[in-house]
């Protein structure tokens, strides 16, 4: 017997190439719904940001990165004007082919699919990640108490309210921070606090190691087989994908699922997706010794474009959007204007810190990819999550558990169809 896709329904298998938090969410998704599966965890040129990012379910990012909006910001967001954005020489030929895609995509009639499409895929995310934490007992890594937005002038704080009035935050809310709220901010910081607005409807994961650990757990718990191993590349025969590692091991299944972060663009396109895809990368600084309280949610320095959070682990510090390539050395410049930051705000940071640079999986659009390849039958793909792999993780999970079983996916992945970059889009 067959599905719509040409899949056996059983005994049904399933490889899935890529073991960051994406990946993992898939492969215990479709081990715990009958597939036995293999997740092939691979090795990386550059650190994936699964696990350096800020922690935050950000389903208030409803409105995609590229727009007419973020464009024209871009010039005062440059990091030697000292913000975040940084486009270094050495990659030009990276990210100027990337750049010119992005002006396309935010066009106002693009954006506007762009929303619609976030919209749907973060309507339930954070009910997607308590499905998926129940199934391995570890409900309680999800902390729903929202975030902050802070601001230090009252210009910056004019604006920023506006601005977020104006947009389009999804199921989540937002309201000025209450005074005694307020009054908890001023302990954290010896920065000025002219204005502060706290979301509902965000949340958190408390810790990301725990949060592998449980997802890796629960994977094996549950059947599923974990390996380390590099795929050199992806074959169609007879119309089926076979993932190939260097050393001529073969592995083949009902479903082989690519979710490789930035390193999904080198297995796809050689059987011809196009995947403008960029090495997005991030950089972060954590403190062991601190005295933020716990249980204080995510805090945006939204005029430094910095965001810390309070994990089990101790406080982190993140920011930076560095268009670049895979594998490139960190720029250490990133690292000291996050400590400089820290220490202007006064911040319970025990210096230097820990210091952390990985790569976001980012298509010119800001939206995801995630699908099921018309190149071979049975090979599916989810990657470029950008700023929401984590936020997504789960979504994106079931969203494959029911494309692999021929079912009706829970949101409209027709948007995140990789073949829209056919043709130079």
């Amino acid at each position: 017997m067959q599905t719509d896709f040409g899949l056996s329904v059983g005994p049904a298998t399933a490889v899935v190439i890529g073991g960051g938090v994406v990946g993992l969410a898939t492969a215990l998704s479709l081990q715990l719904d009958g597939m036995a599966t293999t997740l092939i965890d691979m090795p990386s040129d550059s650190p994936a940001a699964s696990w350096g990012n800020a922690g935050h379910i950000a389903i208030e990012q409803v409105e995609p990165l590229a727009s007419r909006a973020a464009i024209r910001s871009m010039p005062g967001r440059l990091f030697w004007r000292g913000g975040a954005l940084s486009l270094p020489p050495r990659d030009l030929l990276a990210w100027v082919p990337f750049a010119m895609r992005l002006l396309a995509a935010a066009s106002p009639a693009r954006f506007a699919v762009g929303c619609a499409a976030l919209t749907g895929a973060l309507e339930d995310a954070m009910g997607a990640w308590k499905r998926l934490l129940e199934q391995v007992s570890a409900r309680e890594l999800l902390l729903e108490d929202g975030h902050f937005i802070v601001w230090e002038t009252d210009r910056s704080a004019r604006a920023g309210r506006a601005r977020w009035a104006a947009a389009n935050t999804g199921r989540a809310t937002f309201r000025d921070a209450t005074p005694d709220e307020l009054s908890e901010l001023a302990k954290l910081t010896r920065g000025p606090i002219a204005g502060a607005v706290r979301f509902s409807g965000s949340g958190q994961i408390s810790d990301l190691d725990a949060l592998a650990q449980a997802l890796i757990g629960g994977f094996k718990k549950a059947g599923g087989a974990r390996v380390e191993a590099r795929i050199d590349h992806i074959a169609v025969e007879g119309g089926r994908a076979v993932a190939l590692q260097a050393s001529g091991t073969r592995h083949q299944a009902s479903a082989i699922v690519v979710t490789a972060g930035a390193a999904s663009r080198a297995l796809l396109e050689p059987i011809g997706h196009g995947v403008p895809l960029i090495a997005e990368r991030g950089y972060h600084i954590q403190s062991q010794d601190t005295a933020w309280p716990m249980g204080t949610p995510p805090v945006v320095f939204e005029d430094r474009s910095m965001i810390v959070t309070r994990f089990r682990s101790g406080l982190r510090a993140a920011s930076f959007v560095e268009f670049g390539r895979l594998g490139r050395a960190a720029d250490a410049r990133k690292w000291a204007r996050l400590r400089k930051h820290v220490a202007e705000l006064g911040l319970s940071f025990d210096q230097p810190g820990r210091e952390w640079m990985g790569a976001r999986p980012t298509l010119p659009d800001y939206l995801p990819a995630i699908g099921r390849s018309r190149r071979a039958g049975n090979l599916f793909y989810a990657f470029g999550h950008q700023h929401l792999g984590l936020t997504l993780a789960a979504a994106t999970a079931e969203a494959v558990r029911a494309l692999v079983a021929g079912k009706t996916t829970p949101f409209d992945i027709r948007p995140f169809d990789i073949d829209r970059f056919r043709g130079g889009a």
